[in-house]
């Protein structure tokens, strides 16, 4: 079999290649590496592409069998309603681990960002009596600061990722504290259009989950049909070697905490919209389920790749998973806290096996 080989790839030092327009001879019988028939991955399993949509098949099992065991409790509209609305909030957090993940470092000061940013758009609907429009472009704004501080720290004083975003982390926790004065905030006389915007629904779909969607999109096509989305994946699977094609490594992970520290923030937006109340210490429980669906998002469609179908798939795979065993045995409320920390362990092992297989590939 020849190959002739038409440029060099990023995610590779160039000493490790032939030249350009060398043509390269594999033994007899040598195929690509990782591939089967007609380009088909060897580790592939068949038609069904197991391997990659293994996730989506589980969640429909799942919705099915939990329907057919829970008709009267699970099998219903409304709580698909709830499941939908519920997960679209995580769902944006995820979306923001994602996104720093996929650049090479990650951010767990996501679910505190995400609190200080309800506590503040709380202070200044409020106290400040603020348009709500005008409140939530402060609020992203300060997401996106709370990023770019953690950026610098990272980046420019080579403070490890978990270190500077677990003490960001206790910092915002004060900071939450300082400007909710560790209260609930109720949003009385806001115009009604503010809550409007977080409960509605289109044909009968909450309107959040437009929100992840529309968020998801805008993700995925960033990531996966631009240069900028290929940069940053090629910093995530291999700085030094993106850094010698000429890649501004920084930068571009300043800019991902940036996005990530905003979309943390908008999911505090969201999630304020639809209770109609900043409730202080919110985004807490979210930090976990969303490292998880990130963690299990990356084995789904692009394996070893944190990539946005994927980690909607895994989103909506653990909630229904959740949901489902929390009906089903009301007695045990730890069940939640039991899958979702068992599947971000599984989850990270097997992630891990899959970017070594890719590196090797």
């Amino acid at each position: 079999m020849k190959r002739t080989i038409k440029e060099r790839s990023v995610m590779t030092s160039p000493t490790d290649l032939p030249a350009v327009g060398t043509t390269v001879v594999d033994p007899p019988g040598v195929t690509d590496p990782g591939s089967g028939p007609r380009g088909r991955p060897a580790w592939s399993a068949g038609v069904l592409r197991l391997d990659r949509y293994s996730g989506l098949y589980l969640a429909v099992i799942l919705a099915v069998v939990f329907s057919v065991l829970l008709p009267d409790t699970f099998g219903t509209l409304s709580n698909a309603r709830v499941i939908a609305a519920s997960s679209a909030i995580a769902g944006i957090l995820t979306l923001a681990v994602a996104v720093s993940m996929a650049a090479g470092t990650f951010d767990i000061s996501l679910a505190a960002n995400m609190t200080f940013s309800i506590c503040l758009l709380g202070t200044l609907l409020t106290s400040a009596d603020l348009p709500w429009v005008l409140a939530v472009i402060l609020t992203l704004l300060a997401g996106a600061s709370i990023g770019a501080v953690n950026a610098l720290i990272i980046t420019r004083l080579g403070v490890e990722p978990i270190v500077a975003t677990l003490g960001m982390s206790s910092v915002l926790a004060a900071l939450s504290f300082w400007v909710a004065d560790g209260q609930t905030i109720l949003l009385d006389g806001v115009s009604p259009t503010f809550t409007e915007a977080g409960q509605a629904t289109i044909a009968t779909v909450p309107i959040t989950v437009f929100y992840l969607a529309a968020v998801a999109l805008v993700l995925w096509f960033l990531l996966e049909h631009t240069p900028l989305g290929r940069y940053i994946y090629a910093i995530g699977s291999n700085p030094q070697a993106a850094k010698l094609a000429g890649i501004k490594v920084l930068r571009l992970q300043s800019l991902s905490l940036m996005m990530t520290g905003a979309l943390a923030a908008l999911a505090g937006v969201v999630l304020t919209m639809q209770l109609g109340a900043s409730a202080f210490g919110a985004g807490a429980p979210y930090l976990l389920p969303a490292f998880a669906a990130t963690f299990l998002g990356a084995t789904q469609i692009l394996p070893g790749r944190f990539n946005v179908r994927g980690t909607i798939i895994a989103l909506y795979l653990l909630a229904i998973a959740v949901k489902g065993l929390q009906l089903q045995f009301p007695d045990l409320p730890w069940i939640k806290d039991l899958v979702e920390g068992t599947v971000l362990i599984v989850a990270v092992s097997i992630t891990a096996r899959a970017i070594r297989q890719r590196r090797t590939r």
